[in-house]
């Protein structure tokens, strides 16, 4: 590439383009189909588990975007087929070989039309056993799986929420957004206000004896907000409220935070039912025309609850 830079002869300014360094994987263990037979791929991801047959050995390759089945055959390495019988679960690993159709192919997998040809593997890192089995059901305790939590995170089900969570995040902001909301961020370090429920209290460093709260929320920022002249505001916000726990109540806990001004009620509520129309939508594929609607006076004469639910006579 030549380039010009102010003065300088064109010459002085040749930049040598370097090829960039092999990635550790080529492919995620989720993506390959059969369409990909006959291409050499590298994977890299976590031992699942694996299966010795005789001369082969069949080693589950994981990854958080699915499973991919690695074949090692003393008729093709057998150093290699040595080597991946040492492995153990949740090693780390990096295997390179050419994509073929698998001989029993899985329907219940995305990938389980083909199989991966080994011709190299790196162990990235070895691991312990673990202390309970990385699956859809495992056999860990509650107790057990948050001490380790990060093994937790690999199963699919922790897994899956955390997606969840995220595509439901990016829809609120997508549509949000597109009803002219705009995310602002408030300050967590606040003066403490009255609120249902005791604040969490930061001792400041700079000027002893004085504390900050934690915000139970942004209201006071949001309401200076609307008197600013920012009609429409919202953000994904942690609140902070220090009270016992209930199957309803956490000390932290995330809330979607709004605000709007020259509104009225019949505003609010179709926003919102908008909103919860588009995340069934976006996340589930269902359309839903409307909402019933029911007032406070009604919900007390029928069901003696103001949060009833409707599917109980």
């Amino acid at each position: 590439l030549l380039r010009k830079i102010g003065n300088w002869p064109t010459s002085l300014a040749i930049f040598a383009v370097q090829t960039p360094p092999k990635m550790y994987r080529s492919h995620t263990c989720g993506e390959l189909r059969a369409s990909h037979i006959g291409q050499t791929v590298t994977l890299a991801g976590w031992v699942q588990r694996s299966r010795e047959l005789g001369g082969m050995t069949f080693l589950d390759l994981r990854d958080r975007y699915g499973i991919t089945q690695v074949a090692f055959n003393e008729e093709w390495s057998a150093e290699l087929l040595k080597a991946a019988r040492s492995l153990g679960r949740e090693w780390v690993v990096q295997i390179e070989g050419e994509v073929i159709e698998r001989h029993s192919k899985n329907a219940n997998m995305p990938t389980g039309d083909v199989e991966i040809k080994s011709a190299k593997l790196v162990v990235l890192n070895a691991a312990n056993t673990p202390p309970f089995t990385i699956e859809e059901e495992s056999d860990g305790g509650e107790e057990l799986r948050m001490k380790y939590r990060y093994l937790d995170i690999r199963r699919n089900p922790v897994k899956n929420n955390l997606i969840f969570r995220h595509k439901v995040t990016q829809e609120v902001r997508s549509y949000l957004s597109s009803q002219d909301f705009i995310e602002i961020e408030t300050p967590y370090l606040i003066k403490s206000t009255p609120e249902g429920a005791r604040d969490f209290v930061v001792p400041s460093r700079m000027n002893e004896g004085q504390f900050y709260a934690l915000p139970q929320s942004p209201q006071t920022f949001k309401q200076l907000l609307m008197v600013g002249g920012m009609d429409k505001y919202f953000q994904i916000v942690k609140c902070f409220r220090d009270e016992d726990l209930r199957a309803d109540r956490q000390p932290e806990f995330t809330q979607i935070d709004c605000e709007m001004a020259f509104v009225n009620q019949e505003d609010i509520l179709n926003i919102f039912e908008g909103l919860t129309r588009h995340l069934i939508k976006s996340i589930h594929g269902k359309d839903i025309s409307s909402f019933p609607r029911m007032t406070y006076d009604d919900a007390l004469r029928d069901y003696g609850n103001d949060k009833p639910d409707i599917r109980f006579g």
